[in-house]
């Protein structure tokens, strides 16, 4: 079986355990009132470490991501500390969203969000990349 297929099965099981996507959205970020989850996607972030695998999740009020698995640092005092990492970007913080392909694998699409103050995010290997860059653009169109 191949890691791919393995992640994707985890990613499930965990999706079940917690009852739905929307569970999982209101255990990791703090949701407000009136926010609305457009979309779930499973995708990678593309970080200087390499890809993370995770959710991202797209509302009317963020866009944000949490890895599916823990990743390791050091804390100051030398202790290892295990935690997800995670980005949240509040929707009227997103100055704009571009479609991106690798021009030598047009099946290869990308997703970059640019923030007010020129921060840059990629997602990368999304199930379905149309409805995920759609739901995108309408959470966008709430700012």
């Amino acid at each position: 079986m191949t890691e791919t297929v393995k992640g994707k099965l985890s990613l499930v099981a965990k999706i079940l355990q917690f009852g739905g996507v929307e569970k999982i959205f209101q255990k990791l970020f703090s949701v407000t009132e009136g926010e609305k989850l457009l979309k779930a996607s499973q995708c990678y972030l593309s970080t200087t470490a390499g890809p993370l695998v995770g959710l991202l999740f797209i509302s009317n009020h963020k866009i944000a991501f949490c890895s599916q698995k823990s990743i390791k640092f050091s804390s100051p005092n030398g202790e290892l500390i295990r935690v997800r990492y995670k980005v949240v970007i509040p929707v009227n913080k997103v100055k704009c969203a571009n479609e991106s392909e690798n021009v030598k694998k047009p099946s290869q699409k990308y997703i970059e969000i640019v923030t007010v103050d020129n921060f840059d995010f990629w997602f990368m290997g999304f199930t379905n990349y149309k409805k995920a860059f759609k739901s995108l653009e309408q959470a966008i169109s709430y700012a």
